[in-house]
C-alpha cells in the first residue's frame, strides 16, 4: 500500500470525518486516496488560511483533530495562521503538507523550504516521513500528540517521493489513551482550606473547562458555594449568565477587578484558564493576591500569576472533588454591581431606529434571534468587544471568541467547520466589514457544498478597533478608512442570500429567518454605528482593546 492510502486508512481508524485543503502537484496522491474513502470528505476551499480555521473550529467543537492539508511550498505557508491560533487557543489540529522529494529537500530547490522548522514553533510536534514504513506510526502519533495533554497543533510534511512508495506490510498502530490524572487528596483539601479561610474568594473560569467537558462540574461547584464566577472571553458559557453567581466576561476594562470584586478579593479560584487568553495583570496588578490553579497542565510562569496551589488533574475531577471538600461551604455575599450595569446597558438595546445601528442594538438584536443552544463565532475588532461585554451566553461552545491568536477573518470559514462539526446547530459568523474582505472567498465553498450558515456583517467601513484605539490613545486616526464593495451584489455572484437591515427589528426577522430556514449561505449587512466607542469609554474609563 502506498504512503498517501496508508494516511488516510489511519485517519479512517481514528473515525475523521473532514479534510479542509487544496491540491497541488506534490500532493495529488493524497489527495486522490482521500476521495476515495467512503469516510472521509475532502472539502476543497478556496484558500488554505481557510482550511486551517475550518479544521481549528471543528477540532474546538468536537474535542478530535481537525485535518487540514496542502502542497508544499505557499501552499504550506498559508496553512500557518489557522495552526498558530490553533497553538494558542490549545485547539487539536492536524496540519498535512506536501514536500520536497528526499532527493531534494536538503538543498536549495524549487519551492522547498524547512517547512518542519517553519511548523515547530508553532505546534506541539512537528516532524517529516522520511520513509513510508513509518507511515502508519506518525501518523498516530500525530493524532495522539494533538489530543492528549493539553490539545494542539501537529505537523507532517510528506516528501513527494515517499507518498507515492509502498510501505509493505504494515499494521494500524494502537492509539494511545486518553490521559487521565487524579487530582492529589491533599492538594484538593489544602485549596479547600484556603478558600473557607478566604474574606473575598473569586473564581476565573477559563476556556479550559469547557475544552474539559467539565461545565457540569463547575455549574454544581458554583450553585453548591455561591462562589463567584467571572469567565474569560474563551470561557463564556462555562456557567450560564443567568445565573445569580454569574460576574460575565472579565478582560474587557483595564480596571475590571473593581467591577468584578477582583480588587476586593483576597484569593483567586482560576480553573480551566490560560495565560493566552487574558493578561492576569487586569485582576491581580501587583501580584499580590494568591492563586490557586486548577488545570491540566502547569501555567506559564506570570508574576501577577502567584501560584499558591497548583491542581494539575482533569477537571472531570479536580472540580467535583474540590466540590465535594467545600460541603456545607458558602461564600460571603457579594453585590455585583457591574451585573445589573451590563443588563441594563444590553436593554438600551431594545429600542428600535433606523440604521446605522448602535453595538448595543445588534448585541441584543443577535441574542433576541439565536436560540440558546445555536453557535455564534464572534470574530476580532471592535464589535469583538461588544459581543464579549454584553452577549448573555447560556451554554458551553454557544459563543466562540478567538483570544489566543486573536486574529482576524477566522469565523467565515470557521462557521463551516461549525456546521460540519454540529450540523443541528444553527450557526452565525458575525465580523466586521474589513474581516469579511480577507476570507469572503470561503462563501463559495459554503454554497458548493451546501452548508447553511449565516454571516452577521457589521459595516463601519474602517478597522474600527484600531481606529478605537487611536482615537482613545491619540485623538485622532489615521490609515484605518476603506471602502467596500456592494455586498448585495458581490454576495449574490457567490450563489449567496443577502440583505441589508434597516432597522433592529429588521435584523431580529432577519436573523430569525434565516437561522431558522437553515438552508443556504445567508450575508445579513447591518451598518453599525461606532460613536458609541468614545462613550463607553466617556462612561467606563480607560477600555483595554489589545486583545
Amino acid at each position: 500500500m502506498e504512503t498517501a492510502k496508508q494516511i488516510v486508512k489511519v485517519l479512517e481508524n481514528r473515525n475523521v470525518k473532514y479534510v479542509f485543503g487544496i491540491p497541488g502537484e506534490e500532493n495529488i496522491h493524497l489527495v486522490d486516496a482521500i476521495n476515495q474513502s467512503d469516510k472521509i470528505q475532502f472539502i476543497l476551499v478556496r484558500h488554505e488560511q481557510g482550511a486551517s480555521f475550518m479544521a481549528e473550529v471543528y477540532g474546538r467543537l468536537t474535542g478530535q483533530p481537525g485535518v487540514a492539508t496542502a502542497t508544499l511550498g505557499p501552499g504550506a505557508i498559508n496553512l500557518l495562521l489557522g495552526v498558530a491560533d490553533a497553538q494558542t487557543n490549545s485547539t487539536p489540529l492536524i496540519a498535512i503538507t506536501a514536500q520536497g522529494g528526499l532527493n531534494r529537500i536538503y538543498k536549495e530547490s524549487h519551492q522547498v523550504i524547512d517547512l518542519r522548522a517553519m511548523f515547530q514553533p508553532i505546534t506541539k510536534w512537528s516532524t517529516n516521513i522520511y520513509t513510508a514504513q513509518s507511515t502508519s506510526e506518525v501518523i498516530t502519533k500525530a493524532y495522539d500528540k494533538a489530543v492528549n495533554g493539553r490539545p494542539g497543533p501537529v505537523y507532517v510534511g510528506i516528501p513527494q517521493d515517499v507518498e507515492e512508495q509502498d510501505t509493505g506490510t504494515q499494521l494500524i498502530a494502537s492509539p494511545m489513551p486518553a490521559e487521565t490524572n487524579a487530582p492529589r487528596p491533599e492538594e484538593i483539601q489544602a485549596a479547600a482550606t484556603a478558600i473557607r479561610q478566604a474574606k473575598h474568594p473569586v473564581v476565573l473560569a477559563g476556556n479550559g473547562i469547557i475544552r474539559g467537558h467539565a461545565c457540569e462540574a463547575m455549574t454544581q461547584l458554583m450553585n453548591a458555594t455561591h462562589l463567584p464566577v467571572a469567565t474569560t472571553f474563551m470561557g463564556k458559557g462555562v456557567v450560564d449568565d443567568r445565573s445569580p453567581y454569574s460576574l460575565g466576561v472579565v478582560g474587557f476594562m483595564a480596571h475590571d477587578y473593581e467591577n468584578f470584586a477582583f480588587d476586593q478579593a483576597d484569593l483567586i479560584v482560576s480553573i480551566g484558564y490560560g495565560l493566552s487568553e487574558f493578561n492576569p495583570v487586569k485582576i491581580n496588578p501587583e501580584g499580590k493576591t494568591p492563586i490557586i490553579h486548577l488545570n491540566t497542565f502547569t501555567e506559564d510562569t506570570d508574576e501577577h500569576y502567584p501560584v499558591k496551589i497548583n491542581i494539575v488533574a482533569t477537571l472531570q475531577e479536580s472540580i467535583p472533588a474540590l466540590t465535594k471538600a467545600l460541603a456545607g461551604y458558602q461564600a460571603p455575599a457579594f453585590t455585583p454591581a457591574i451585573k445589573q450595569a451590563v443588563a441594563d446597558e444590553l436593554a438600551q438595546g431594545t429600542a428600535d431606529s433606523a440604521v446605522p445601528l448602535t453595538p448595543q442594538q445588534i448585541v441584543s438584536a443577535t441574542r433576541e434571534a439565536v436560540d440558546d443552544q445555536g453557535v455564534v463565532l464572534v470574530d476580532t475588532g471592535a464589535l469583538k468587544m461588544w459581543m464579549a461585554r454584553l452577549y448573555p451566553t447560556y451554554a458551553p461552545n454557544t459563543c466562540l471568541i478567538d483570544n489566543g491568536l486573536s486574529t482576524m477573518s477566522w469565523t467565515l470559514p470557521g462557521a463551516i467547520g461549525a456546521k460540519l462539526a454540529k450540523p443541528d446547530k444553527h450557526i452565525l459568523s458575525v465580523m466586521g466589514d474589513g474581516s469579511f474582505m480577507m476570507n469572503s472567498q470561503e462563501l463559495e465553498t459554503a454554497v458548493r457544498y451546501h452548508v447553511p450558515m449565516t454571516v452577521l456583517l457589521w459595516v463601519d467601513k474602517a478597522y474600527g478597533l484600531i481606529k478605537w484605539k487611536m482615537d482613545m490613545e491619540m485623538g485622532h486616526h489615521s490609515e484605518v478608512d476603506f471602502d467596500n464593495p456592494d455586498f448585495i451584489q458581490y454576495v449574490n455572484s457567490f450563489g449567496a442570500n443577502a440583505h441589508k437591515v434597516t432597522s433592529r427589528s429588521d435584523l431580529v426577522s432577519s436573523l430569525q429567518q434565516s437561522l431558522a430556514k437553515d438552508n443556504g449561505v445567508n450575508v445579513i449587512i447591518a451598518p453599525v454605528d461606532y460613536r458609541e466607542n468614545m462613550k463607553l469609554i466617556n462612561k467606563l474609563g480607560r477600555v483595554t482593546i489589545s486583545l
